[in-house]
């Protein structure tokens, strides 16, 4: 009887751990909501936009270069270029920021 009843007092330990583990994941899971579809959106504008802006910007300052200094479009494709990196820069370094945090909360929700 003793032997069964050990037996049983291992299982409901196992379930009650079984238990408190999945109830501690809904919790989290509820404090950390998924961000939706909305939120995507948002994410790809801004990294859109930290590219576009930089190039629009570079171009023109390159017209108005061009218009001021006539000899060809030079100054117009090289700020556009010098625009168009700079963007590529910046949102590459802002998404590798974000990347980096979302790791380190990640490793922060595991301990």
């Amino acid at each position: 009887m003793t032997e069964k009843s050990g037996k049983f007092l291992k299982k409901d330990a196992g379930l009650a751990e079984q238990v408190g583990v999945k109830a501690a994941r809904k919790l989290k899971a509820q404090r950390n909501a998924t961000p939706g579809v909305w939120f995507g959106l948002g994410l790809m504008g801004v990294v859109g936009w930290s590219i576009v802006v930089p190039t629009l910007l570079g171009a023109a300052l390159g017209l108005w270069l061009d218009r001021r200094y006539p000899g060809g479009r030079t100054w117009t494709l090289a700020l556009l270029m010098a625009g168009l990196t700079l963007g590529c820069l910046n949102a590459w370094h802002w998404v590798s920021k974000e990347d980096q945090a979302m790791r380190d909360e990640r490793e922060n929700d595991d301990e």
